[in-house]
């Protein structure tokens, strides 16, 4: 796992304003430098991986289909294996979009279940679904190669790099891969996702690892603990990464396409942001495992590798702005502010 952090630090200087002043002028954008990216540096998603949601059509008439990405095991399988299961059993085909916060979240399921405006009974859920605790919300650090991450990154971005800031445990605020995370320890990329670590170290035993919350993100909608939710109940984020939520609620996947259709949707005006109103609830017609659809219905996506060359160009260019239009270079960057790029491919 040091891999990620030497990779990106090492070209992540942030704080270094040499970096500023040795590029050359008319550096290429963010969106340049993914354009530019080769061929090999692009991950294909499974289509087991891939939810195509398709809501009731806008009022022009036109199609609305929003495609999520569910996460990698071992990362809240718990949970993504109960909504290929929901889906499968065409359980969310009826339900509705029952919430839409401002700068929050959007929130779908049975619009029975957690909603104030409840006018009917339950929708029954399938009897096997997996039942989860809130210790499913992390994962150890030794699933992905970082059980010794505490040492490895006190050595590693230490070391004097022009102004780089170097490490200090004991602070709770680290620099790796070039961000400073208010939320956590470590702010990190792996296979594709954000994510944040606790690190581990002498007082805290060993590290752990987990998703965040940031735009576009899914997560599980739940009652109050031991309450986990089972998958029934999803939102995303069309907000400021409400960072607060990071490891208090199951995060299962992200919005690769579609989320326009979510996020311009008008706001609740009851609590939380709930439709007062139930012909404001927007229908879902269906959800669907992309491998599940007819080989020309199956939409196809890759994300650009973290570990590539050109995303740690990218992340760079996304927190040192040097192209024309740009005058200050920030000088930084929030891991939320690095959106992975995502692609459609050709049918």
């Amino acid at each position: 796992m040091t891999k990620h952090l030497i990779s990106l630090a090492a070209v992540l200087a942030l704080s270094a304003p040499a970096i500023a002043q040795d590029e050359p002028e008319g550096a290429p954008s963010p969106n340049q430098i993914v354009a530019d990216a080769q061929a090999g540096e692009w991950v294909a998603i499974a289509g087991e991986d891939l939810l195509v949601m398709t809501l009731a059509p806008a009022a022009d008439g036109s199609v609305r289909q929003v495609v999520m990405q569910l996460m990698p095991a071992p990362f809240s399988a718990g949970w993504t294996g109960n909504i290929r299961k929901l889906a499968r059993a065409q359980w969310y085909d009826g339900i509705s979009i029952n919430r839409v916060q401002d700068n929050y979240v959007v929130q779908w399921g049975d619009p029975n279940v957690d909603n104030p405006e409840a006018t009917g009974p339950e929708k029954a859920l399938p009897a096997d679904l997996a039942t989860m605790t809130d210790g499913d919300y992390i994962i150890a650090g030794e699933a992905i190669g970082l059980s010794t991450l505490a040492a490895d990154t006190q050595r590693d971005l230490a070391l004097d790099t022009d102004g780089m800031a170097g490490t200090d445990p004991t602070t709770g605020i680290i620099l790796a891969n070039g961000l400073v995370d208010s939320y956590a320890q470590l702010s990190l990329f792996h296979e594709g996702w954000p994510l944040a670590s606790d690190m581990g170290g002498d007082n805290e035993g060993e590290a752990h690892v987990w998703p965040i919350h940031c735009y576009g993100m899914i997560g599980v909608g739940r009652g109050y603990s031991p309450d986990t939710g089972t998958g029934a109940e999803l939102y995303t984020v069309i907000g400021h990464a409400p960072r607060h939520l990071d490891r208090n609620i199951a995060l299962v996947g992200r919005i690769v396409e579609g989320i326009e259709h979510l996020s311009s949707l008008p706001r609740g005006t009851g609590d939380l942001g709930f439709y007062e109103d139930p012909a404001q609830r927007v229908p879902i017609l269906s959800i669907r495992v992309a491998s599940d659809l007819a080989p020309g219905e199956r939409p196809q996506f890759s994300y650009l590798d973290t570990d590539s060359e050109s995303f740690a160009r990218y992340a760079d260019a996304r927190a040192n702005r040097r192209d024309p239009f740009f005058i200050v270079p920030a000088g930084g960057a929030d891991i939320c502010n690095i959106p992975v790029p995502v692609k459609r491919l050709s049918e």
